[in-house]
């Protein structure tokens, strides 16, 4: 059940990511309904981030939570704000996502 809170805490990692970039496009009142988006997802994930810490090894835990956050803001980067998708870019990414599922294998 810890493993899934992690995946859950990972994703809104990425959540609060995307209402940061949402938040800078937006102007008037819809950009402060994107910052308190953000405050609410950054919370949300904190708070489950904690909760696993408290079973699992925070190293790990820490670590597969940014690894989920940097994957998926990635990917959001690339669908929906448009940046690049060089071949070097999505190299590192599927690194990173290797090295996150070496995590996972490797810890207890």
């Amino acid at each position: 059940m810890n493993w899934i809170l992690l995946i859950i805490a990972g994703l809104f990692e990425v959540a609060f990511a995307f209402c940061l970039g949402k938040a800078k496009e937006a102007t008037g009142n819809e950009m402060y309904l994107w910052y308190g988006s953000f405050i609410i997802t950054l919370v949300i994930s904190m708070a489950l981030l904690i909760k696993v810490t408290q079973h699992l090894p925070i190293g790990t835990a820490y670590a597969i939570w940014t690894g989920i956050g940097a994957v998926g803001t990635v990917i959001i980067g690339i669908t929906v704000f448009k940046e690049p998708a060089s071949f070097f870019r999505l190299l590192f990414l599927a690194t990173l996502i290797g090295s996150i599922v070496g995590l996972k294998v490797v810890s207890h």
